[in-house]
């Protein structure tokens, strides 16, 4: 038996982090991804944190090399003229 009971897109957002920790109640996970397949906006939402969680793991894995340092300061310096 299905809930009719709806989450609106404020709830969506709110709930993403639990979703993605796997702690929300079968149910409420349920909800959530009903609500992500009929709402374009919150699913794209979802997929855009999903994949900044997946760059910024790889940004943690990698070392920058001394070349891209430079080149990061000499583009942090002329911003900060400008």
């Amino acid at each position: 038996m299905t809930n009719n009971i709806t989450i609106t897109c404020q709830e969506f957002v709110e709930m993403v982090t639990d979703y993605l920790e796997n702690v929300l109640l079968p149910e409420t996970r349920k909800q959530f991804e009903e609500h992500a397949e009929l709402c374009p906006g919150c699913e794209t939402y979802l997929e855009q944190i999903q994949q900044t969680i997946v760059m910024m793991r790889r940004i943690g894995e990698e070392t920058p090399t001394p070349e891209t340092k430079q080149k990061l300061l000499e583009v942090f310096h002329q911003l900060k003229k400008d």
